[in-house]
């Protein structure tokens, strides 16, 4: 495809420009991760539940903005390799999700291989755009899950 396209266009529209570039940005951290055995949505999920600890399954997929569908089915592969743990909350219905042994352990195998690829990015778009990037996906990221809607 790189041979094909030497040149990607513009996109002017928001949804489209920050989906493709997710993709890109996914593909890179993949490739990454490879040797560590993960894949990027399954290195994301670890690093949150390092960062929050026990979360519902509920509040893990607001905090990543993630379709119920979708992250019951990585959670699914992720318990079967025990890298997480989950319990009932009071309501039966209720998962509480946490990192288990393994998870650590396969988190920290994996953290170097992730922040080399951050420190390659971050120095190729440098620290000032890197920052506001940060900020401004963090910002388009709240504001679009608060609004469920643009009126």
């Amino acid at each position: 495809m790189n041979d094909v396209i030497r040149v990607i266009p513009d996109l002017p529209c928001m949804c489209a420009s920050f989906r493709r570039a997710s993709r890109a940005l996914t593909h890179l951290y993949e490739v990454a991760l490879r040797p560590a055995g993960l894949r990027a949505t399954q290195f994301t999920i670890l690093q949150v539940l390092s960062r929050v600890g026990e979360v519902s399954q509920g509040q893990l997929g607001g905090i990543l903005a993630m379709d119920s569908t979708t992250l019951t089915r990585t959670l699914r592969i992720m318990a079967r390799q025990r890298w997480i743990a989950e319990r009932h909350g009071k309501d039966r219905r209720e998962r509480l999700l946490r990192l288990d042994k393994a998870g650590r352990d396969q988190f920290r195998r994996a953290l170097p291989a992730w922040e080399n690829a951050q420190a390659q990015l971050r120095h190729k778009v440098g620290d000032e755009r890197w920052d506001g990037l940060l900020k401004l996906t963090n910002d388009v990221t709240t504001l679009a899950a608060k609004g469920g809607g643009l009126s």
